[in-house]
């Protein structure tokens, strides 16, 4: 993790291309586009590698996690809808580049890790970043149900299916985004909560992320 916190005109450039880079493979929802502008991506690496802060690639930041790439990240965002003053539950803050994503686009943001040393860490640098969570370490396949239900939930790793403890904690009208497959790939997975008992299920494109790991998952 970075420790200077220096944002100069050469990161802010790579943003603005990263941010024309995901636009042109198909990233159409501005206030996302935003967000991705904002976030300076390069204060969650290491200093000795802020040249690959701006690639579109995943990173890894210990403990067997990455950071996911942007597009990733971009993608799922899109999928959430987000509006200002949602209430979301981010499964797997990781470095918390995600939340940070969240926090831009307005929403009041719950996040669970069950790796301590990054839940640690992370719960210290987004403060002094200047974005605020309410940061919880556990089992985050079995959401944080004291604080349910929530207007969005976004799981960051690939799980075998899609808790049903998860959907029980979404509002009607909400909506999931969650990789469900194996270990090696996933197809992103966008559930929509439309009454008491039903839900509304869309299967979308492959990616692949770590595996999310724990009670509910593998």
């Amino acid at each position: 993790m970075a420790h200077k916190l220096v944002d100069r005109y050469r990161e802010k450039g790579a943003r603005k291309k990263l941010v024309e880079y995901l636009r042109e493979r198909g990233i159409a929802d501005e206030n996302v586009l935003n967000a991705i502008g904002k976030v300076p991506r390069h204060y969650f690496f290491d200093e000795t590698f802020w040249n690959q802060a701006y690639k579109d690639i995943a990173f890894p930041i210990g403990d067997g996690q990455t950071i996911s790439q942007p597009y990733t990240v971009a993608y799922q965002t899109e999928l959430l809808h987000i509006k200002s003053g949602d209430k979301v539950l981010e499964i797997g803050t990781g470095s918390g580049y995600q939340t940070c994503i969240l926090i831009e686009l307005g929403a009041k943001v719950f996040t669970i890790e069950r790796q301590e040393n990054l839940y640690n860490r992370t719960r210290q640098v987004l403060p002094h970043i200047g974005y605020q969570a309410e940061f919880f370490y556990g089992d985050g396949s079995k959401g944080i149900a004291e604080h349910a239900p929530y207007d969005k939930i976004i799981v960051t790793a690939g799980a075998p299916l899609v808790p049903e403890i998860l959907l029980k904690q979404l509002k009607i009208g909400g909506i999931l985004v969650i990789p469900v497959g194996d270990e090696k790939s996933q197809k992103m997975i966008t559930v929509l909560r439309v009454g008491e008992n039903d839900f509304e299920r869309y299967v979308l494109d492959t990616f692949r992320f770590v595996p999310l790991v724990g009670e509910k998952a593998w």
